[in-house]
């Protein structure tokens, strides 16, 4: 069966639950955010069984999660800067190329350098483009994108005129990479939270009830079998 499967090039995961699973648990949630980061490493570990995926992008950590505990954005930095000086070694022996999408320069300093030290080591490897999402917001991006062009436009290097999708999309944050094929959502909840609002338009969205620390391989599977079932016609017939 999994022979058989169209796999998707580019797929963007919503990290959901690990509050949850840790409150499940009866552990603090700092201690559901460690579980996280390494259902995340074992997951980008397995990715080389699907080299047919080029990209996954991960919400990792959204420009409105800055209103949480001052004590729990620590901890997230932190975890952030463990996860990084602990699996750079795997990024290089699987040949994975890391990236940043999001304001990056509005991260602390040491896990914005410990973040451009991995990007810069990684930058030439060949296999899986992994992107985090941190300090990010689609709607941010969106209007970082908008003021890029005004900027230009104001200065009459740009001709308003010429500003189609095609031209703004070069605008976004990594303007390399593809729209996301599918979308998947862990913890069971239909939203979006801001998330690629522009590149997610004609993604597929697959939602799952499985809590992140939980998701795994055979979870990814599920959500590709589901991505076959569907129709994708780009709104048209």
């Amino acid at each position: 069966m999994e022979n058989d499967l169209v796999i998707p090039r580019h797929i963007a995961i919503i990290m959901d639950g690990n509050g949850r699973w840790a409150q499940k648990h009866s552990l603090e949630r700092c201690e559901g955010h460690r579980m996280g980061a390494e259902a995340l490493k074992k997951l980008i570990e397995n990715m080389r069984d699907l080299p047919e995926v080029k990209y996954m992008t991960f919400y990792a950590f959204s420009t409105e999660n800055w209103k949480r505990s001052e004590e729990e954005v620590s901890a997230l930095m932190h975890l952030l800067v463990e996860f990084l000086d602990m699996n750079l070694s795997i990024f290089m022996k699987n040949d994975l190329r890391l990236l940043v999408t999001g304001r990056l320069e509005g991260m602390p300093e040491e896990p914005r350098s410990k973040l451009k030290e991995a990007i810069e080591k990684t930058k030439d490897n060949k296999g899986l483009c992994v992107i985090i999402a941190l300090n990010y917001g689609g709607r941010s991006e969106i209007a970082d994108a908008a003021k890029a062009i005004a900027r230009k436009a104001a200065c009459g290097e740009l001709d308003p005129e010429k500003v189609d999708e095609k031209l703004f999309a070069e605008y976004l944050y990594n303007p390399q990479v593809p729209d996301p094929d599918l979308l998947i959502r862990t913890s069971g909840e239909l939203r979006l939270s801001n998330f690629l609002l522009w590149e997610i338009s004609y993604s597929e969205i697959y939602v799952t009830d499985t809590l992140w620390p939980d998701f795994d391989k055979n979870e990814l599977m599920e959500a590709i079998k589901s991505f076959n079932k569907r129709s994708r016609r780009f709104g048209g017939r």
